[in-house]
């Protein structure tokens, strides 16, 4: 994994956020006061994942194009796509062996598997967006036992990360496109087999993939042909700062910027407080203790409790932190802490810059 350590800044620099709430007690006392952070997501083409340990102070990054596919490492047989650089799968009807496909026989099904072409069905194609895994639905199906069973998918590589100018304060989520791939997945043992080739290539590659369950999921690049380190371990990751691929209502699937996600699937759980005027933001954050921890509205089933939620693109000011809300997490250990976002974008107008704050309860 690359790991580039924590650049983790301790100092003072707040905006306005949000809210109350109310409930019992909290657990553990973890071992640390709150920081000041700017995840490094590497500016306007946002080009790192940035995955957050909030008790350690810990920030490991990856390139959101060093993978492609990731396994479920639990019980269950799930794959799931790279949603960050807007990739999407469909099965091709009739298909049994992967080195019969050609381009010509996919052509019809490369004009439906997209992301972000603002159709309502393309949702099928790419993996349920609350990342409920492994209940929620995934463009893969989950990996059966009768390897017959188990369908050749035609796979959209998504984007590459853009090389270009990005104009300050816009952002760019995708470049070139990364071609097709026919994919297929069956179990080995305990684990997967994945069988992957080019659309018009008669012969495949193999790659066998055995579960590690101190991890959410092992990751496979296609492109490298091996496995990649993504994720830290399971319980040893809060949130994470991603390009994701997400659903708009009647539109289909879109790719945000500037997204967090919670590790759901470690554990973790998360809730949005707001505050409504003429409290302020700033003061309810700050006075908020331990015990206003309501714990009927913590969500466990959804990464994208932050989302996009915490800033406004098109504000009056232009881009900016909303000044009305925070969030409480309880990680995967237990631990409890309240986060409010301080800024968007550098001081210099650059997106890709975000700076938080947060407190252990």
């Amino acid at each position: 994994m690359k790991k580039i350590l924590f650049s983790l800044l301790i100092g003072a620099s707040f905006i306005s956020q949000s809210c109350i709430n109310d409930n019992e007690d909290p657990v553990f006392i973890v071992p640390t006061d709150g920081e000041v952070v700017n995840p490094d997501v590497g500016g306007a083409t946002q080009p790192n994942q940035v995955w957050i340990d909030l008790g350690t102070h810990t920030e490991i990054l990856t390139k959101r194009t060093d993978w492609d596919l990731a396994f479920y490492s639990g019980n269950a047989f799930k794959v799931m796509l790279n949603s960050s650089i807007m990739m999407a799968a469909g099965k091709i009807p009739n298909a049994t062996n992967i080195d019969l496909v050609t381009e010509a026989s996919v052509a019809t099904l490369k004009d439906q598997v997209q992301v972000a072409n603002f159709n309502p069905s393309n949702v099928v194609y790419i993996d349920d967006v609350n990342g409920n895994f492994p209940s929620g639905y995934t463009a893969i199906e989950e990996i059966k036992v009768n390897d017959a069973e188990n369908a050749v998918y035609l796979v959209n590589m998504g984007k590459e990360i853009y090389t270009g100018t990005v104009a300050t304060g816009s952002v760019a989520t995708g470049g070139d496109d990364r071609g097709w791939m026919k994919v297929q997945v069956v179990r080995s043992g305990d684990g997967y087999k994945v069988k992957y080739a080019q659309l018009n290539e008669t012969t495949h590659k193999e790659l066998s993939i055995t579960k590690n369950t101190a991890y959410n999921y092992n990751f496979v690049s296609l492109k490298s042909n091996k496995e990649i380190p993504v994720q830290p371990e399971r319980k040893k990751w809060d949130i994470c700062f991603t390009v994701f691929t997400n659903t708009i209502m009647g539109a289909g699937s879109y790719i945000y910027a500037d997204f967090v996600t919670i590790n759901n699937v470690g554990g973790a759980g998360a809730y949005e407080v707001k505050v409504t005027a003429p409290a302020s933001g700033v003061e309810v954050y700050n006075n908020f203790k331990a015990p206003d921890i309501d714990q009927s509205k913590f969500i466990y089933n959804d990464q994208r409790v932050i989302g996009s939620n915490w800033r406004n693109p098109v504000g009056v000011n232009g881009l900016e932190v909303y000044g009305d809300r925070f969030y409480i997490i309880k990680d995967a250990e237990g631990y409890y802490f309240k986060l409010r976002f301080t800024r968007l974008t550098s001081t210099a107008g650059e997106r890709g810059r975000p700076q938080f704050e947060y407190q252990p309860l």
